[in-house]
């Protein structure tokens, strides 16, 4: 097995609630009051949807803000991986991945471990560089997928990308009450992820729509809790080992620095950390290292310090 490679869940689809779209001749990110799952294929017109997207949805124009789902892992942290990211935005590449504590930093030096002190206190990542990126992986379930006609191989996920603060607390509150009230039988909970939306001051008083995960429209939980003991009796008696499904997940997540891939990566710079601002870091040079850029980062921060003195 290649060593320093992330061995993570495998992705058949992705589930978004916005695109990248073409403005004034630049490609920007744009927000959706729906779900859309998609391929892993891009076309000219952007994404190519994945075939659930259309069964999914009562009719050609219905909203779809609900997704029928099950979880591939016991421990909530396989399912929901979240950390503070800062993207290198021309290759791509993570530059720095953090969890508010200890980070992982490519430096001159290599990847080195050094302290974590969130965006809003690390001069690396102010300015929307650095944000908190989650993913959420998830198998869809359709009637199909239940009784074996569809596609749903039973380990191969669809991933929720996002850099929403609502999105990834109530994803990660849920996970651990659903853990907790269900006697850990988390992968066998039938449940629903919905699009919520709310309204704040920030917003001017228009909706913010965020991920959430519920149990299914008309099931109470503890009608879910009990499908899930079930399900996790028939897995036993097919000897599905769900413990060490988790264990080789947590191995395959360990075994390299960053788990997000380079081709990954460009995409998921251009869909959510746009360039926002034009006095970004200068262009690098093909001569210019990481630590001139972070070195001059750091003293572009401090001059603004100063100047507010």
């Amino acid at each position: 097995m290649l060593k320093g490679l992330a061995i993570t869940p495998p992705v058949i689809g992705r589930i978004s609630i916005g695109r990248v779209v073409e403005r004034n001749g630049k490609r920007l990110p744009e927000k959706d009051d729906e779900f859309t799952l998609t391929s892993q294929v891009q076309g000219l017109e952007g994404w190519v949807r994945h075939p659930l997207d259309a069964a999914l949805r009562k009719d050609a124009t219905a909203k779809l803000r609900s997704i029928p789902v099950r979880l591939v892992f016991g421990a909530p942290e396989l399912n929901l991986r979240a950390s503070f990211t800062l993207f290198d935005r021309s290759s791509g590449r993570p530059w720095c991945v953090g969890d508010g504590e200890r980070c992982k930093r490519v430096t001159e030096q290599g990847i080195e471990s050094l302290p974590c002190p969130t965006p809003v206190a690390c001069p690396l990542g102010q300015d929307g560089r650095c944000k908190p990126y989650g993913r959420l992986h998830v198998r869809v379930i359709t009637p199909e997928a239940e009784t074996g006609a569809g596609e749903d191989d039973g380990l191969g996920s669809f991933v929720f990308r996002t850099t929403g603060f609502n999105s990834i607390r109530t994803l990660a509150a849920r996970l651990a009450y659903f853990k907790a009230v269900s006697g850990g039988m988390l992968a066998s909970l039938p449940l629903m992820l919905r699009l919520r939306g709310k309204s704040t001051t920030l917003s001017h008083r228009t909706p913010i729509y965020y991920v959430d995960l519920t149990t299914p429209p008309g099931t109470s939980l503890e009608q879910a809790i009990a499908q899930a003991a079930e399900v996790e009796e028939r897995r036993q008696q097919l000897g599905f080992d769900q413990w060490a499904l988790d264990e080789a997940a947590r191995e395959g997540y360990a075994a390299g620095a960053f788990e997000e891939s380079e081709e990954e990566g460009v995409a998921v710079v251009e869909e959510f950390y746009p360039d926002e601002s034009s006095q970004d870091l200068p262009a690098p040079q093909a001569s210019q290292g990481i630590k001139a850029k972070l070195e001059r980062r750091v003293q572009q921060v401090q001059r603004s310090g100063d100047g507010a003195s």
